[in-house]
């Protein structure tokens, strides 16, 4: 069990709330969750249940460390935008008319208030996640031109999960890529389209400035 505590100590460090938003998210007194986080309490099975449930992480990663904590899952394909985004209420997770590859300012900059088009409320997307625009072909069939894309945001560079899809932010561009290692050098990650029209890039880790894990993909064809 000290692995499976070790990954939900992971959990706490790299999810956007702090340790009593997440014992409310859980369903638990934040006293308790410290107990657990600390080994006076024994991780049960009741806990791990809530992880999977109330925060949508892979059972499969927490109990034995396969996958990743966040499954790839493409939510949507084609839909119709008013079956998903809600303008009338603030329930779930804020979409913005913000396009994700556009530009090289960080990206935090262009999360304002007036950008919110409206809410999407759908299960298993983490309440610390923002949905933005990704423009471009370099994804595509995996994300459309004009799609929309769950983000969140990763708190070192130092954790990522290889083969996933990322929101790269360094001083000149913002791109939407697989991460992939880079064979024989742990300072350099190789960035993977999608479309195989598209080379590869290597770049440095340490020109990486942020990270975006990309949680879910909504293929909307329009916000309306």
């Amino acid at each position: 069990m000290q692995a499976v505590l070790g990954r939900i100590k992971y959990l706490v460090e790299s999810l956007p709330m702090n340790q009593s938003e997440m014992a409310r998210r859980l369903g638990m007194d934040p006293s308790n969750l410290s107990k657990y986080l600390s080994g006076r309490l024994p991780v049960s099975r009741a806990l791990i249940n809530s992880l999977v449930v109330d925060l949508g992480v892979s059972k499969q990663w927490l109990t034995d460390g396969a996958g990743v904590p966040f499954p790839k899952s493409d939510q949507l394909q084609t839909v119709d935008c008013e079956s998903v985004i809600t303008t009338s209420s603030r329930r779930g997770v804020p979409v913005y008319d913000v396009d994700v590859t556009a530009g090289c300012m960080p990206l935090e900059r262009l999360l304002t208030v007036d950008r919110i088009k409206g809410y999407i409320d759908m299960p298993h997307i983490n309440p610390g996640s923002i949905v933005v625009r990704v423009s471009g072909d370099s994804m595509e069939p995996k994300i459309i031109d004009g799609g929309y894309i769950v983000i969140r945001p990763i708190k070192s560079t130092a954790n990522i999960f290889w083969g996933q899809i990322y929101v790269i932010l360094t001083e000149d561009y913002r791109l939407v890529k697989y991460l992939r290692r880079y064979p024989g050098d742990d300072s350099m990650v190789i960035l993977h389209s999608a479309n195989p029209d598209y080379d590869d890039m290597d770049v440095s880790r340490s020109d990486i400035q942020a990270l975006f894990i990309v949680e879910s993909i909504l293929n909307i064809k329009s916000l309306c």
